[in-house]
């Protein structure tokens, strides 16, 4: 008989700061069918009402490794949105490093069934390459087709500055981004973490910020010179940041997006946490003035979405010595709380811009239908809480893999549950 979600505060563009609590109720086909104040249940409706709980368009995850097809020990695309739901996202968009990489028509055909009947929409990305080498260009028509929403060679940049420029081209013919991994190999590696004092005191090779800068400046000059849509992906310095914001001043299409990770911790947690390897990603973490670039790059809008980078690796391949360790952590339980602690409750940034980040941005780069809280639509909705203090635990976990440095930690804030593809899925904490 479908559900009453009673007493939510609307985080919405459809609906005004400070508006007054609503109820909504869907159908059995999951249509949004009233929108109202103080309605009354039917019979055999299925009630729900928490306190202090807003409600939103569902969020967007627009950078996620789900490890599946060839690395299902890891993640698979079935414990990866039950990760996204436990999180309050009611889609996510994964990369293709995987085994085999998603570079046909048949790897996103089968991303595109095996999410078929899950709450949460897996959109697939496609690589900019064959076999993400960086040598030939991928069949980006053949996978747009099948439903790739984007292109990226992500864990990897498009190196070949020729092959990058006619992968902008391409791409732009069917109104869709590249998605680059920012990294000038020769500058980056074999770095262990952000080159800088820490690093130096730790006796640990770095990777300096440059590596990162020099790629983003390289994109956005093919992107002007194309006429393509370049996405910065997981940008984490603040001279990168600058280079965003004055190419969007100059109106490349050029936009970006930051992890919760870069704007909460920085590279000092190597040291005081002795060398934990769930510190450990890349880009690493970077200086506290890099990390504090981000938050204002993400309140001015330069940073336009919030993603989590969520990267699952089994327990046994990160306990291992901190040179060793691969990196990446996961993302996806944890993306809220630590964006409502660092962004919302200390930083002031508005809970109708981070909806913006979390909800809308992400759906405008992948050129996707915007939601909206509107009476005929499908619900594709987040409920979420913004005070709730709670600890989180590895039974909250619902990735494959616990590689996080939040366990443990008190975190503020967290998602009731989503409402998606006419299934409800409610969250206990």
């Amino acid at each position: 008989m479908g559900f009453l979600f009673k007493s939510l505060t609307p985080v919405s563009k459809k609906f005004k700061a400070n508006a007054a609590a609503i109820d909504i109720r869907i159908d059995d086909n999951g249509i949004i069918t009233e929108l109202g104040q103080n309605l009354a249940a039917m019979e055999g409706e299925t009630v729900k009402e928490w306190e202090n709980a807003y409600v939103s368009p569902g969020w967007l995850d627009m950078q996620v490794h789900l490890r599946d097809p060839g690395l299902e020990y890891k993640e698979d695309i079935e414990s990866g949105a039950a990760a996204a739901a436990f999180g309050g996202f009611t889609a996510v968009a994964c990369m293709p490093n995987t085994q085999p990489p998603i570079h046909t028509r048949a790897e996103v055909e089968y991303v595109v069934k095996k999410q078929a009947h899950l709450p949460v929409h897996v959109y697939p990305v496609g690589c900019v390459s064959k076999d993400r080498k960086g040598e030939s260009l991928a069949e980006i028509a053949d996978m747009h087709k099948a439903g790739a929403v984007a292109f990226s060679d992500d864990g990897d940049p498009v190196y070949n500055s020729q092959l990058m420029r006619i992968a902008l081209e391409y791409s732009s013919m069917y109104g869709v981004p590249v998605l680059n991994h920012e990294e000038d190999i020769a500058l980056s590696r074999p770095g262990h973490m952000h080159e800088g004092e820490v690093s130096a005191r730790l006796g640990l090779e770095g990777t300096p910020g440059i590596a990162e800068e020099v790629m983003i400046a390289r994109d956005i000059m093919l992107a002007e010179v194309t006429g393509g849509h370049v996405h910065i992906m997981h940008i984490s310095t603040a001279k990168g940041i600058q280079l965003v914001r004055e190419g969007k001043a100059k109106g490349i299409k050029v936009t970006t997006e930051v992890c919760p990770h870069h704007f909460d911790l920085n590279d000092t947690e190597i040291e005081t946490r002795h060398f934990d390897t769930h510190c450990k990603m890349h880009p690493p973490l970077r200086s506290e003035i890099d990390r504090l670039a981000c938050i204002e790059g993400l309140k001015d809008g330069t940073i336009d979405c919030i993603v989590t980078d969520h990267a699952p690796h089994a327990r046994h391949e990160k306990e291992v010595e901190f040179i060793y360790a691969p990196n990446g952590i996961i993302g996806l339980e944890t993306a809220w709380p630590v964006s409502c602690k660092r962004m919302y409750k200390e930083a002031g940034m508005s809970l109708e811009k981070l909806v913006e980040a979390l909800a809308y941005n992400p759906r405008t780069i992948l050129n996707l239908e915007t939601l909206d809280l509107e009476v005929g639509k499908a619900a594709e909705l987040t409920f979420f809480n913004a005070d709730k203090e709670w600890v989180l635990e590895e039974k909250h976990i619902k990735s494959k893999s616990i590689n996080t440095p939040y366990i443990g930690s008190t975190l503020t804030g967290y998602s009731y549950g989503i409402f998606n593809k006419g299934q409800f899925v409610e969250n206990e904490i």
